[in-house]
C-alpha cells in the first residue's frame, strides 16, 4: 500500500497553484487556518478542496484514510453531514 503523502510535500503542492493553503481556504469560504485540520486529521470536505486544487483525488493523497492494512476499503463516519437535520428533527419533537 501507498503511503501518505507528507504534510510538507502537500503544502508545496498547494503553494504551487494557490499560494498557500490559508488563502485555498477563504477561497472557499472558509476561515484561514481551517484547512490546515486536513493535515493533521481526517475531514473530507476539506480533503477534497485540497485535492482538487492540486489536480488529485484524496484517495492518492492520503491511501491509509481509504483504505485499511488489508487493502480493504474502509467505511468513513458521515454523521457530522446530518447535525442539521437532526437538530431541526429534535426541535420538531419537543413540540
Amino acid at each position: 500500500m501507498n503511503k501518505d503523502w507528507h504534510r510538507q510535500d502537500i503544502l508545496a503542492a498547494v503553494r504551487k497553484v494557490k499560494g498557500s493553503l490559508s488563502a485555498l481556504s477563504r477561497e472557499n469560504g472558509l476561515s484561514a487556518s481551517t484547512l490546515s485540520n486536513t493535515l493533521i486529521r481526517p475531514w473530507p470536505k476539506g480533503e477534497i478542496i485540497i485535492a482538487e486544487a492540486i489536480g488529485l483525488s484524496p484517495q492518492e493523497i492520503w491511501p491509509s484514510r481509504f483504505i485499511d492494512d488489508r487493502g480493504n476499503a474502509k467505511i468513513r463516519n458521515t454523521i457530522r453531514k446530518n447535525r442539521a437535520f437532526k437538530r431541526k428533527y429534535n426541535e420538531k419533537q419537543s413540540l
